[in-house]
């Protein structure tokens, strides 16, 4: 028999983490463009909006890359809380600050693992900033939705 519950909790959990994604998307590049410079010509965004950059050298693209990318998760990782005890999952598995806790660490380790290969990527390969933040989102999605649901939240 086919667990209709899982998947509609799935397609829940995607909504939500398509917002939050949607949240760390525009809190990262609005941080790369006027907060520590992180953008390229090339990069969709700057083509899109025709946005004025300044310009930059690897390295530094790479470190500004790494820093905005932790401000957005700052941001994002608290969208994705609330939509996740709200809407996706129960709370209540355990006391409030160490549910957010356990949220922001397992997060947070998805979130290093992403930068890390961000900031390589940039440096080391010279990747287009589009490509190494989406390298970045794709490592964190795999990690959180098996450790939320099984352990952080009452499933």
């Amino acid at each position: 028999m086919f667990d209709y519950d899982n998947l509609i909790q799935f397609i829940k959990y995607g909504l939500a983490g398509g917002l939050a994604t949607v949240t760390h998307i525009v809190v990262f590049h609005l941080a790369a463009w006027k907060l520590f410079p992180a953008l390229q010509q090339k990069d969709h965004l700057v083509r899109l909006f025709d946005l004025p950059l300044r310009p930059i050298d690897e390295r530094h693209r790479a470190r500004n890359s790494m820093i905005c990318n932790v401000l957005a998760f700052l941001v994002s990782n608290m969208v994705a809380y609330v939509t996740n005890v709200m809407w996706v999952f129960e709370a209540g598995r355990h006391p409030f600050l160490v549910e957010i806790f356990l949220f922001y660490c397992v997060s947070g380790l998805s979130i290093l693992i992403g930068t890390l290969l961000m900031g390589l990527l940039i440096k080391r390969f010279g990747l287009l900033t589009t490509y190494a933040f989406a390298a970045n989102i794709v490592s964190a999605v795999m990690i959180n939705y098996a450790v939320r649901k099984f352990f952080i939240f009452q499933g």
